[in-house]
């Protein structure tokens, strides 16, 4: 007997991620030339010390770090990051209008479930985060893609084109992930006018926003007094503070929208991890000067892969920032299949832009995704010797 499997999910490509680590199964790579993996943007180190010891001080001696908690969060946490943001971003955010969650893409998910239902549409920028694409494909919902050209950059114009009855909200990720780009602030402020001029939610994933290279507020947006009627703010506290494997989130958003979240969460997580929740805070209070100095570490990455790309013969960077460089190659071959050789001949594992583009869209096979802040100067150096040597 088979039993029922959901057309929708059915339908829903595999995660990619998991498709690339496959592709070094069974492999062994030599000791003076090991693996560069460079698909995945996690960062590989632990925690500093300092939060690492808080953890096992809570692990050890707080009874209430292995129960239930509430279901949007640790209410020390959700004040903490209401007062930081609006501090950085010189507008007011309210804790109630903060909730913690099991990672960011629960908190997109969560978000998602509140504003869209089967048959509904959402825009996004392509080329696009894969995982966004697909959550609204296991619901049923319609990801209307967002070309943004060789720039990276959308524009609210061209998005204005596709808006339909149908549309329920726009998704933007800035620092942006897969392309590196840092969004202008006009830019943000023009996607946050075509919203609520339209009626719809506009989803901005900061994610990266620790690694963006510029300085001050990125944004207006939290400035504006009636935000929370437009906007929805999601962070991750996983690379701030290397909490990958802790699950911490956040969405910023109405009281009203969140009061929706609860709903999600409590049928999914119950609560966010404990003690996930009390590294973040312990993060937040104790490590602004030594996430400046990741950030600092990641901005250098970034420079050397300027560098890089400039130097070889081919190629094109498209975007770098934060955790990644977007670029194309000068193989005839797709990037689906060149990334692959390039694990056997090269030692190198990317992400091709095949996994970030709709299908068949003719981009993503000249395109690879690189998560540069996997690795350190030395290493980068060592990736543009071995793609040098890599022959067509």
């Amino acid at each position: 007997m088979t039993l029922p499997l959901n057309p929708a999910m059915a339908a829903t490509f595999p995660p990619p991620v998991m498709e690339a680590r496959r592709w070094i199964q069974g492999l062994s790579f030599p000791a003076d030339r090991p693996l560069l993996n460079l698909s995945q943007a996690a960062p590989v180190e632990p925690p500093p010390p300092g939060l690492r010891e808080a953890l096992a001080e809570a692990a050890l001696s707080d009874s209430q770090a292995h129960l239930y908690g509430p279901v949007l969060g640790m209410p020390a946490l959700r004040e903490e990051l209401a007062s930081q943001w609006s501090r950085a971003y010189g507008g007011r955010i309210e804790a109630a209008q903060v909730a913690i969650t099991q990672g960011c893409n629960q908190a997109f998910c969560a978000i998602m479930a509140t504003l869209a239902a089967a048959g509904d549409e959402v825009i996004l920028p392509t080329p696009w985060y894969f995982n966004h694409k697909m959550w609204l494909d296991m619901q049923g919902v319609t990801a209307v893609p967002l070309p943004t050209g060789p720039t990276l950059r959308p524009d609210a114009e061209r998005a204005a084109a596709l808006v339909t009855p149908r549309t329920r909200a726009i998704v933007l990720v800035t620092p942006n992930n897969p392309g590196g780009v840092e969004y202008p602030a006009a830019t943000l402020a023009a996607f946050r006018d075509l919203a609520r001029s339209r009626g719809l939610a506009l989803i901005l994933d900061e994610t990266y926003r620790d690694f963006d290279s510029r300085t001050g507020a990125p944004h207006p947006l939290f400035a504006d007094p009636e935000w929370d009627g437009v906007l929805v703010h999601l962070y991750s506290f996983s690379k701030a503070y290397r909490l990958t494997g802790h699950r911490v989130g956040a969405v910023v958003a109405s009281a009203e929208r969140l009061a929706q979240v609860e709903k999600f969460l409590d049928t999914v997580a119950i609560c966010p991890s404990q003690l996930g929740q009390i590294g973040a805070l312990w993060g937040m209070r104790n490590l602004a000067h030594w996430v400046a100095g990741e950030r600092d570490e990641i901005l250098a990455r970034r420079t050397a892969m300027v560098g890089g790309f400039a130097a070889l013969p081919g190629w094109t960077l498209l975007g770098c920032g934060a955790y990644f460089a977007y670029v194309t190659h000068p193989f005839a071959e797709a990037s689906d299949r060149l990334a692959q050789r390039l694990v056997h001949e090269a030692g190198v594992l990317m992400l091709p832009g095949t996994m970030f583009r709709p299908e068949g869209a003719d981009e993503g096979g000249r395109e690879l995704r690189i998560a540069f802040a996997n690795v350190d100067t030395a290493r980068i150096a060592d990736l543009f010797a071995r793609l040098a040597q890599v022959a067509d």
